[in-house]
């Protein structure tokens, strides 16, 4: 893999999120039963094998009659017989006469058009109607919804239950899906155990691992945590191997250049090529978040997270679901920025995108607000977990007094399903 950025030198956000969108391709198909289908992505478009309906029917209770009897009216008609959904009259509506019909029911020959019931009268076989109806009136033409050999699922459809009951209809008992990305999550670093384990003195609780897990399956995938390994090479290479048959390896922490940031020197110098990492590019001009790394470890591509919460989060949002994105075959795109009014000053930013969590509120007018938090240490997650979105604030951003125009990027957006 081609080195994207010289030594020192920074990506910025856009950059970054292009080169690991173009090396990732969608994964493979397969096939699974309709009732699983929800959430997964269609890998191949669905052509209808039917039409829908298939025939004429009556939209309407009523009768079925032709419109040139019923023009003048009162008007008096035969009945001569009925017909329900599921059924069919085998004989042929001619003039003066009429046939009792339900809703769904195919529509019989020589009728083109429906009288509802209400408009009727009826005495035995004889049917009084009070209010006409034109040709067409109240009939469903064949193929109304859908002929058979069209296309009406694309590929790339992130299944809704709307499309669950469509492909259902296009009569479609299996569906051809993208495999579920299997994601694997290594977490490092001898300060963190697992929650509920004796906790040292100089010790904290991990929380990437259960995040991480957590946003890949929002995303579509299945996440695969290996668990905690601690800020040794070999203790770092034995957990990374069993990443081996995944389709992603994610790290949070251990991704900088400090004595116990052994992601690239550990990873990087194991003399098995199918165990060894790949460095495409790291160092990303973003805040929070500038340790992040790109590769591949062995055939499987790695992101490396940075290991503050905050960040690991942030990052996994801006990276993390383009590649999950591409790899099930859906269109990647940004989650949609929002314009907000900003609810206090800040300073000019420096070369790095920021990404600040905030607080939205709608003030009377309907406009949207943006609180930034005034503390946005990385290392805060329960600011995290109390914003509302993130204000997204481009390199060299000069000064911002209350008042001004803002973008942020909502947490509600349906691009993040999380």
């Amino acid at each position: 893999m081609a080195r994207e950025t010289p030594p020192g030198d920074l990506m910025s956000v856009d950059a970054a999120r292009a080169a690991i969108i173009a090396d990732i391709a969608p994964l493979a198909r397969e096939d699974i039963a309709l009732t699983d289908g929800l959430g997964r992505v269609l890998a191949k478009p669905l052509v209808a094998r039917r039409s829908q309906p298939p025939m004429a029917v009556s939209a309407m209770d009523g009768f079925a009659a032709r419109s040139a009897d019923v023009a003048a009216v009162p008007a008096v008609l035969t009945q001569i017989g009925a017909v329900q959904a599921g059924g069919a009259f085998d004989g042929t509506v001619g003039p003066g006469q009429c046939t009792r019909i339900f809703t769904g029911a195919p529509v019989p020959d020589g009728a083109d058009t429906i009288v509802i019931q209400e408009d009727t009268t009826l005495d035995g076989d004889q049917v009084t109607v009070r209010e006409g109806a034109p040709a067409g009136r109240y009939i469903r033409p064949a193929g109304l919804d859908f002929n058979a050999g069209d296309t009406v699922l694309p590929a790339g459809r992130l299944l809704t239950a709307r499309d669950i009951g469509l492909a259902a209809a296009l009569n479609y008992p299996w569906l051809p899906v993208r495999r579920k990305p299997r994601v694997a999550i290594l977490a490092s670093g001898d300060e963190i155990v697992r929650p509920g384990e004796p906790v040292g003195g100089q010790q904290i609780v991990s929380s990437n691992s259960y995040a991480l897990a957590a946003m890949v399956t929002a995303m579509g995938g299945e996440p695969v945590v290996l668990g905690i390994a601690g800020d040794s090479a070999e203790a770092l290479r034995q957990t990374a191997r069993a990443a081996r048959g995944c389709d992603l390896l994610v790290t949070s922490g251990g991704a900088s250049v400090g004595d116990h940031d052994l992601i690239q020197s550990a990873l990087g110098s194991d003399e098995d090529p199918h165990y060894r990492l790949d460095v495409g590019f790291w160092r990303i001009a973003m805040r929070p978040g500038k340790p992040l790394i790109f590769g591949r470890y062995g055939p499987i591509p790695m992101l490396g997270l940075p290991g503050n919460p905050v960040s690991t989060v942030i990052c996994a949002m801006i990276f993390l679901q383009p590649l999950v994105d591409r790899l099930l075959g859906l269109p990647v795109t940004e989650a949609p920025r929002a314009p907000a009014i900003l609810d206090r000053d800040l300073a000019a930013n420096d070369r790095r995108q920021d990404y600040l969590r905030c607080r939205l509120e709608t003030d009377e007018n309907g406009a949207l607000r943006a609180h930034p938090f005034s503390r946005q240490d990385s290392a805060i997650l329960s600011l995290m977990a109390a914003a509302d979105g993130l204000l997204v604030r481009p390199p060299f951003d000069p000064a911002r007094r209350t008042g001004e125009k803002v973008e942020i990027l909502r947490f509600a957006s349906t691009a993040w399903r999380f």
